[in-house]
């Protein structure tokens, strides 16, 4: 225990001083593991880990989706998005705030990432909520909150991560954050309504789209619609494995920037340069983590940690309250990435021990990061908007972001007392 404490704190002191996390979890994890069992096991460590990652055949559904999401990206997909969102409810009071988390959740479809929905929403609806008067708050506060839908709804790269880590079955992860991911646009839009409705001046209605330019409206998200559809209902149905439908995925999404003429061949080099830039990335990430993992196991904190925790006594639906609130507070000084790598490996054992369903806390964990995403003063969603919108002020969004984090609270609270909000489809899948 005192070994695995004095890892977590330097682990802590190198990520705080500027050390990339790869590099402090791999340096951490083997000059930790070689202080209890020797050099030369820990470098076959090291060894074995790279080795067997790299070449993993299930992580290839990794780069394949990331691939999927830049050639969506590049497709300017998120201009019909916002579009067709914005024609059935921008007429409402705070509609084109509505009209984006719509957007927002529809784009995260295809994308995986939360950073990606953010900034590519913030310049495709910023603009046009401007014209129209909103509150500099309220507009960056939903493309925010927006943005952090990316990791929920399937595919999520943060769930590959946490099936890999967990070794739970990666297609009923992206199938039980469905309803959950719909279920967080309807409170943001609650949040919206809410926000305009004790200050209408923040956001304003749009004029009235006529029903009969609603639905050509429509025409651009079809293709995109379809995709979805073939590649989470393909795993639903059980026609194809998660690495199988990220091939399709990939596939499809290069068909339908083709069609669409928007990709270049410089624009085709950009797309996959920045899928091997992030590819590499986070491969490197994850041997890190599976080396900090390998440490903590033979030192003995996870073990050390359930027995502290069930020997309080709490009842099991209060030790993942307990789990949740440490997420919270994390999620105040740690970004999204390093919370799964850091903590997975210290709570997954307490939820083994206690029974409950790894696809539930997997959902629950993604929430709470989702959380995290737009929490001061490190919250990443923010910062990304502080870097496409540099004249709106950082607390302004913080302050936009507020009534998001509430319903999102709430949220988290729902799917953990009510399980089978996330539990039905994957209980169902072929």
């Amino acid at each position: 225990m005192t070994v695995a404490l004095v890892g977590l704190t330097a682990l802590f002191v190198l990520l705080f001083g500027g050390v990339p996390i790869a590099w402090g979890m791999a340096i951490v994890g083997a000059a930790g593991f070689a202080s209890l069992a020797g050099v030369g096991p820990a470098l076959a460590m090291v060894g074995q880990i790279a080795y067997e990652t790299s070449m993993n055949y299930g992580l290839s559904v990794l780069p394949l989706f990331i691939l999927m999401g830049n050639l969506i990206t590049q497709s300017r997909l998120s201009d019909e998005l916002y579009r067709a969102s914005n024609a059935f409810v921008g007429h409402f009071r705070g509609g084109q705030a509505m009209a984006t988390v719509i957007a927002c959740g529809g784009f995260a479809a295809v994308s995986g990432s939360s950073i990606a929905t953010a900034a590519t929403m913030a310049k495709v609806a910023m603009p046009p909520m401007r014209r129209l008067g909103y509150s500099n708050r309220l507009a960056a506060g939903a493309i925010a909150a927006g943005g952090t839908l990316g990791i929920l709804i399937p595919p999520s790269v943060i769930m590959v991560i946490y099936g890999v880590m967990t070794r739970t079955d990666i297609g009923k992860l992206f199938v039980a954050g469905i309803v959950p991911g719909l279920i967080g646009i309807l409170c943001y839009v609650g949040a919206v309504a809410w926000t305009t409705w004790r200050d209408p001046s923040a956001g304003p209605p749009a004029p009235r789209v006529p029903w009969r330019e609603r639905w050509p409206a429509l025409a651009g998200v079809r293709g995109v619609l379809a995709l979805f559809l073939l590649v989470v209902g393909g795993i639903y149905l059980g026609w194809f494995t998660p690495t199988e439908a990220a091939g399709i995925g990939a596939a499809g999404a290069l068909a339908f920037a083709l069609a669409r003429r928007t990709l270049t061949f410089d624009g085709l080099v950009t797309v996959l340069l920045e899928t091997a830039k992030t590819t590499a990335m986070m491969f490197a990430v994850l041997i890190g983590a599976l080396l900090f993992s390998n440490f903590v196991n033979i030192a003995g904190l996870p073990q050390a940690m359930t027995d502290l925790v069930l020997g309080q006594g709490l009842p099991p639906l209060g030790v993942i309250a307990m789990i949740m609130l440490v997420y919270l507070v994390l999620g105040c000084v740690l970004e999204s990435l390093s919370m799964v790598l850091l903590t997975v490996p210290v709570f997954f054992p307490i939820v083994q021990q206690l029974g409950f369903d790894p696809v539930w806390f997997g959902i629950l964990l993604v929430m709470v990061i989702e959380i995290s995403l737009i929490t001061p003063p490190i919250g990443l969603n923010v910062f990304v908007l502080r870097t496409v919108l540099p004249d709106v002020p950082t607390a302004d969004v913080f302050r936009g972001v507020a009534p998001f984090i509430v319903v999102d609270i709430l949220r988290l609270a729902l799917v953990a007392l009510v399980p089978s909000i996330a539990l039905f489809l994957p209980a169902m899948m072929g």
